[in-house]
């Protein structure tokens, strides 16, 4: 899918990544956050709500990864002023589990192998997501929905594009991985080899609906000249009225 971020290495050894789901050390979250600067820890204090996140991933642009593909942490976003999917949600899980958020990545899979990967909470029991996109459709939602399923059912309209189709999604939780996925200074490898290697629910689009939506893009995509770096945003996508306006505070 052209929309998404970053194809998720499937084919990446895990022997040596270092990274364990249950049993095993994992990076202490306390000492961890002790590690931020006084610069991250301004902006962390400063972004107190998944809201102010999101619009504060609007503003950074996006990483295209021309000089090579990347998986920063917060400190590597901050560093470079940039970020794709992947690394928004790492960005997001550091900055919010500072304001009591569980440090949940939501990785959705497309039948082209370009997954979206988002950072989830929940508020008043219902979900939500923040996260960063080439394509403003694959970007965080209202927490409105009741289920995991359900939030990640909204993204299969905008999904659609000349590749991309919903097949499923599995979530993953940070504070179960040894990578030092918060300020590492490095790539953090580790968290997309625990991404391919966690378990995914099925969740394959409707044919009937993948092509009325994928007519609707052919038909926009031919209008403006085969974009390869645009996509739509109909009004009418369902659930529109559920996007995140991170422009409100």
């Amino acid at each position: 899918m052209e929309a998404s971020e970053t194809t998720l290495r499937r084919g990446r050894l895990l022997a040596g990544t270092g990274w364990t789901k249950s049993g095993g050390p994992v990076e202490d979250a306390l000492a961890a956050t002790s590690r931020f600067t006084p610069a991250e820890r301004r902006l962390i204090d400063r972004l107190d709500t998944p809201e102010k996140v999101q619009a504060w991933l609007d503003r950074l642009p996006y990483n295209w990864e021309r000089k090579g593909a990347t998986a920063r942490s917060l400190r590597g976003v901050l560093a470079h002023r940039t970020a794709h999917c992947l690394e928004a949600a790492l960005s997001s899980a550091a900055i919010l589990e500072a304001h009591g958020h569980p440090s949940l990545i939501l990785d959705i899979e497309s039948t082209d192998l370009l997954d979206h990967v988002l950072f989830v909470f929940q508020r008043d029991g219902k979900w939500g997501s923040v996260g960063r996109s080439r394509c403003a459709g694959l970007h965080g939602r209202k927490p409105v929905f009741d289920d995991l399923e359900a939030l990640a059912r909204s993204y299969m309209a905008p999904f659609i594009d000349t590749t991309g189709r919903v097949k499923g999604y599995g979530l993953l939780d940070l504070r179960t991985l040894r990578a030092p996925w918060r300020t590492s200074s490095r790539n953090v490898w580790a968290v997309e080899d625990a991404l391919n290697a966690n378990d995914h629910t099925p969740l394959p689009t409707p044919e009937r609906f993948y092509r009325t939506w994928k007519a609707r893009f052919d038909t926009w995509w031919e209008a403006n000249g085969r974009p390869a770096h645009d996509w739509p945003v109909f009004a009418d996508y369902p659930g529109r009225a559920t996007w995140m306006d991170g422009s409100r505070r």
